[in-house]
Parts: structure tokens; C-alpha cells; sequence
């Protein structure tokens, strides 16, 4: 049977993320993607208990350079860009949402439930890639995380 070949941000995940610990960062995530006609590979670094500075950016962007043109995950030209998750953090990953128990988020859906695109609450749970949110209108949400086009952070009271 045919070994199943890893997606790009998956193997540069595994390149990363010992990197961005031996530099005290933790590794948010990892995006190749591509915008207009240019790729983008976009490692996204955070901290514990201070903000993500321009040096740990210019550190990891450094640390990276010599293991990724060892590995050679990436078979076109693109660029590199180091950069924090920001203020109101998109959450993917599982460790994301189990990080943000309990805090305000934003979610804008695919498509519309009961009407609405875009509705903001309180993330109450996270198991398996379902989500349950307290949303502002009273209802309790639950949903697969692939039904939402992103949910984020609501650091400013969103919408």
C-alpha cells in the first residue's frame, strides 16, 4: 500500500515547530497558500504571556531558512513570512479552540444558519471538530468547524 503523502504545511509543521520552541515561541500555524498569481508560506508564532515581537519574527525566519532548503518540502518559488497570529486570532487548530474556552469568538459561516452568516458568543466546547458557541442571541450552536469560513477571537465586541 502507497505511503499517503503529507500536505505541505503538514511537513513544514514537523520542521517548525522544534525551531520555534528552542526560540521560547509556540507555533500557531502553518498556511501555504496562494494569493493572485504568488505562493505564500506563512509560519504564524505566538508566546506565552507577552506579545510576539519583530526579533522573534526576524529569529524564527532565520532559524527556518537552512532546515527548509535541506528538507525541500515546497517544489515552486514563494515567499516566507514569519508574522504573529494578531489580535483577534483565527482558530484552527484543536489546540486553539481548547486554549479559548470560555472566551468571546466571531464566527461567519459558508452559509447562512437561521438567516444569519455572522454571529458572535461565547465558545463553550470543542471536541472532535465540533464546536458549541453561547451566541449573543440567547441560542446555543453547535457545528462542525468546517461549516464556518473562520471563527475568531472577538477582541473588540466584532461585526
Amino acid at each position: 500500500m502507497a505511503e499517503k503523502k503529507q500536505n505541505t504545511a503538514a511537513v513544514v509543521w514537523e520542521i517548525a515547530e522544534p525551531l520555534a520552541e528552542s526560540l521560547g515561541l509556540l507555533l500557531w500555524d502553518v498556511r501555504f497558500l496562494k494569493e493572485g498569481t504568488e505562493w505564500y508560506l506563512r509560519i504564524i508564532i505566538d508566546k506565552e504571556n507577552e506579545p510576539v515581537s519583530i526579533e522573534d519574527c526576524v529569529a524564527m525566519s532565520q532559524a527556518l531558512d537552512a532546515p527548509l532548503d535541506e528538507a525541500d518540502p515546497i517544489d515552486r518559488s514563494y515567499s516566507l513570512q514569519v508574522q504573529s497570529p494578531g489580535i483577534e486570532r483565527e482558530l484552527t487548530r484543536d489546540f486553539h479552540f481548547k486554549r479559548y474556552l470560555g472566551e468571546n469568538v466571531m464566527v461567519r459561516f459558508i452559509r447562512a444558519v437561521d438567516g444569519r452568516r455572522e454571529y458572535k458568543g461565547v465558545l463553550e466546547d470543542y471536541a472532535d471538530g465540533t464546536v458549541t458557541v453561547r451566541c449573543d442571541d440567547g441560542a446555543t450552536r453547535m457545528f462542525d468547524k468546517k461549516e464556518a469560513s473562520w471563527i475568531k477571537l472577538d477582541d473588540f465586541g466584532g461585526f
